[in-house]
């Protein structure tokens, strides 16, 4: 036999050892979908049952409805001579239920009889509009400084911390290992994770998230390389005019955010004092400011309690895991807003704390003095509220 007939025998033996069984164009389970989906078959009883309807789809009736005309147009699709295009309110159904039940791909995949793929592409592109349509309506940073005033106001209402305008924190987002991604998805609890970062004001709201950052980064680092960080760092939050502690005619003070321990200290960023050699008045400073920084714990468990994806690790790459989070955020607001919450989903959440670690920022010596200045004020009649001391007697020991 010639040499180039074994070329061309090898050759077709190739050929066929790699032609894979012909798949079903729609497989035979999916071609009832529009009789046997649930999205058909409870579509109509939910909506007579509004209690229902929430615990279903993690919103109520109206919200819903508002939240799909708002995402229509970027989600229908063309109709073609192969197939029928899905259901713009079908394709927001299995998104939310994606995000509400932490369910994967192939589980919703035999729920709602479409292929595990075409759940896949439904729950991305679904996200990607709620993102796009809503986050500038729903989670815009204030631009205006009327609005951080009327932010500080609530928060001082809230908690008793004046001249706030937010807390800071981050959390991991689980995921399982990403492929090809070596050791910088993995964190300091072992475990692999993208990073969300969150400002919060006293309503339990983001005013502002940063999503994607790698689980071994640190909060502070994080911080400082997001845009909202680096516009508060140089002054371009159009933040407003420092101005005197409520009930004093004191130094006027500027208004801050609250974070913890990995952060920076500056004029605009208050942290604990650290835990050693701790006198009363700087045990009372760091109570009060744990106190004020519950609303960003009280978010988180909100968000997690809603919408339970973050209660398992997401089983899908670091990048959809990104938009899956930043679309969440989006529609804590956008529920939050317009039904409220539940107080028991404030108490806990499923998120892991990103492990303190030395800051690598120093504190700067104006922070430190205005620090100084707010523990005082707590000292004082105008300042001090009467159970702060009960709870520094509580932690002497700490």
């Amino acid at each position: 036999m010639e040499g180039d007939d074994l070329l061309a025998i090898a050759f077709l033996l190739l050929i066929n050892k790699k032609k894979k069984r012909r798949r079903y164009w729609i497989h035979p389970l999916n071609t009832r979908r529009v009789y046997e989906s649930p999205y058909y078959l409870k579509r109509a009883k939910l909506r007579a049952h509004p209690d229902k309807f929430f615990d279903f789809y993690r919103t109520s009736i109206n919200s819903f409805d508002e939240l799909h005309n708002g995402i229509r147009d970027k989600l229908i699709k063309q109709n073609t001579c192969m197939r029928l295009s899905l259901d713009t309110e079908e394709k927001l159904t299995i998104t939310l239920r994606f995000l509400a039940t932490g369910k994967n791909f192939e589980e919703l995949h035999f729920e709602y009889l479409m292929g595990s793929r075409t759940v896949s592409a439904v729950v991305k592109e679904t996200c990607t509009a709620i993102w796009e349509v809503f986050q500038p309506l729903e989670m815009k940073p204030p631009s205006s400084k009327e609005r951080w005033l009327e932010i500080a106001e609530n928060y001082y209402k809230r908690t008793n911390f004046p001249n706030c305008v937010g807390s800071v924190d981050g959390k991991h987002i689980r995921l399982i290992s990403p492929l090809h991604s070596g050791s910088a998805f993995y964190n300091y609890k072992n475990f692999y994770s993208v990073v969300l970062l969150a400002v919060v004001d006293s309503d339990y709201r983001f005013i502002a998230v940063d999503v994607g950052a790698y689980g071994r980064d640190s909060d502070s680092n994080i911080f400082n390389n997001w845009n909202f960080g680096k516009k508060l760092t140089h002054n371009r939050l159009n933040m407003p005019e420092a101005k005197p502690l409520p009930n004093t005619n004191d130094t006027p003070l500027p208004f801050v955010f609250l974070g913890d321990e990995a952060f920076p200290l500056n004029n605009n960023f208050m942290k604990p004092y650290p835990r050693s050699n701790l006198n009363t008045q700087r045990r009372i400073f760091n109570y009060r400011l744990s106190r004020s920084r519950r609303v960003v714990e009280c978010a988180f468990g909100i968000l997690s309690n809603k919408w339970r994806i973050f209660h398992t690790s997401m089983t899908i790459p670091p990048d959809f895991a990104v938009l899956v989070t930043k679309a969440a955020c989006v529609l804590h607001n956008f529920v939050r807003r317009r039904d409220g919450y539940r107080f028991e989903d404030t108490l806990t959440h499923y998120f892991e704390d990103i492990p303190f670690r030395s800051p690598q920022h120093r504190s700067t010596s104006r922070g430190r003095n205005i620090r100084d200045n707010f523990a005082e004020y707590f000292m004082t009649a105008a300042g001090e509220i009467s159970y702060q001391y009960n709870e520094r007697i509580s932690n002497l020991q700490e």
